[in-house]
């Protein structure tokens, strides 16, 4: 199952029926870009027994393309590492 917003929205709402839908969406909405925000600036972004995002520089490098076997120029990128937390990773992992 993928988690999609309008799903969570969906579930917010049946969970919190004294807030409007509307809110529930704003809310949402803040949320991702404040995480967008952090992790644009660099920050570590880190919600306490579910899971961090960390941004991570990847140097610029020489690469290869496998189907010409061309050597080709990596510019330097960022990319966000994804930690669960341990309690996260034991539910997941429990068996039935």
């Amino acid at each position: 199952m993928a988690a999609v917003k309008s799903d969570l929205i969906k579930e917010l709402a049946n969970n919190y029926p004294n807030f409007l839908k509307k809110d529930l969406i704003k809310l949402f909405d803040i949320v991702v870009y404040e995480i967008q925000e952090s992790l644009k600036r660099g920050e570590r972004v880190e919600l306490r027994a579910l899971f961090s995002f960390e941004p991570r520089l990847q140097k610029a490098r020489i690469s290869r393309n496998p189907r010409t076997n061309n050597k080709v120029n990596t510019p330097e990128k960022k990319s966000i590492l994804f930690k669960m937390s341990k309690e996260w990773t034991k539910k997941i992992n429990e068996k039935k």
